[in-house]
C-alpha cells in the first residue's frame, strides 16, 4: 500500500459498520454518499481485501473488516486524545512550568495563589525550585526555568521585568532592646548594633551592604543565616538585630520575643518581579500562570 491509511477514512468504516449503511454513514459525517463510498473502495484496493459485504439492505463487515474495525476504534480514541491533549498545551491548559522564586515569595504570596491555580488548573504540573534573587537571571537566560520571581532593582540584559507583589523591610530586634520602642528608624540609626543577616549574595544582603556603605559605615555582620526563621530565631536570643519583610515574619512574631520597627528608607518598600526572557516567548502553560499570578 503505497499511502497510509488516513483517520477521515477510518471514521468513515467505522460508521458504516456502526449504521449498517454507507449513505447513513456519509449522513452523519457529513460527506457525499459518492465520497464515502469512493473512500472505502480506495481502502479496500489498497488493502488487498473487502472490508463490507454490500447488499440491497446495506453492508456488513467481513472477517477481515472486522479485525480492521476493532483496531480503528482503539486507533481512533489514542488520535483523538492526542488532538484533546494538544489542543491543551497550546491554549495553556495542559504543561509544565518551571519557577524559580525568591524566599520573600515563597513565604508570602505564592502557596495561597498557587493553590487557587492548581485546583482551577489541574492538568498543569508546577514545579518550583528557591534560588536567592541575584542567581535567577543567569539561570532563566541559560533555559533552565520557564520564569523567575526576584527582587532586583533593574532587569539584567535580556529579561523583563512585570511587577507581581510588594512587601516592607524591618528592623528586628528583642523585645528588651533599646531600638525596640521605636516607631520608625533609618538603617543608619542601628549601624552601632551587631547583625544577624542572610548569607551573601542575596538581595536582601545586597541592599543593607549598599545602605551601610551610602551612611559612611561598614555592616557589622555577626551572623549568616540561609533562612529567616533561623535570623529570627537568633535576634530573639539577643545576639544583633536583623532586617527581614513584615509580610513573611508573621509567626515568628506571634511566638518570640521580638519587636518589628518599620524602616524609613526608601529602599526598605521592595517591590518583587517576575523575570522572563526577551528573547523567547513563554511557553502556553507558563504564560496561563502569569496571567494568574498577576490577575
Amino acid at each position: 500500500m503505497h499511502e497510509p491509511i488516513d483517520l477521515g477514512t477510518l471514521r468513515v468504516v467505522i460508521a458504516a459498520a456502526d449504521l449498517g449503511s454507507i449513505s447513513a454513514a456519509s449522513e452523519r459525517l457529513h460527506l457525499a454518499v459518492a465520497a464515502a463510498s469512493s473512500r472505502i473502495t480506495t481502502l479496500e484496493d489498497a488493502l488487498g481485501f473487502r472490508i463490507f459485504e454490500r447488499s440491497s439492505r446495506g453492508v456488513q463487515l467481513t472477517p477481515a473488516g472486522q479485525m480492521l474495525v476493532q483496531r480503528s476504534r482503539a486507533l481512533l480514541t489514542d488520535a483523538d486524545r492526542l488532538a484533546q491533549h494538544l489542543q491543551g498545551y497550546s491554549q495553556g491548559l495542559q504543561g509544565q512550568v518551571r519557577v524559580l522564586a525568591n524566599t520573600s515569595a515563597l513565604l508570602e504570596v505564592l502557596p495561597q495563589r498557587l493553590q487557587r491555580f492548581l485546583c482551577s488548573h489541574p492538568l498543569i504540573r508546577v514545579d518550583i525550585e528557591e534560588r536567592g534573587s541575584p542567581e535567577i537571571p543567569l539561570a532563566l537566560i541559560e533555559g533552565r526555568a520557564d520564569f523567575g520571581v526576584v527582587d532586583l532593582p533593574v532587569p539584567p540584559a535580556g529579561l523583563a521585568f512585570t511587577p507581581f507583589f510588594s512587601d516592607t523591610l524591618v528592623l528586628l530586634a528583642p523585645a528588651s532592646h533599646r531600638l525596640a520602642g521605636r516607631k520608625k528608624l533609618r538603617l543608619a540609626d542601628a549601624l552601632d548594633e551587631p547583625f544577624i543577616t542572610l548569607s551573601d549574595g542575596t538581595a536582601l544582603s545586597n541592599r543593607l551592604l549598599a545602605s551601610a556603605t551610602d551612611a559612611g559605615r561598614s555592616l557589622n555582620v555577626r551572623m549568616r543565616m540561609r533562612g529567616f526563621d533561623a535570623v529570627c530565631r537568633m535576634v530573639a536570643a539577643g545576639l544583633g538585630v536583623g532586617v527581614l519583610p513584615l509580610e513573611a515574619i508573621a509567626p515568628q512574631l506571634a511566638h518570640l520575643p521580638l519587636v518589628a520597627v518599620p524602616l524609613s528608607d526608601a529602599w526598605a518598600r521592595r517591590t518583587h518581579s517576575i523575570a522572563t526572557r526577551t528573547d523567547a516567548p513563554l511557553a502556553p502553560a507558563a504564560a496561563t500562570l502569569v496571567r494568574a499570578l498577576t490577575r
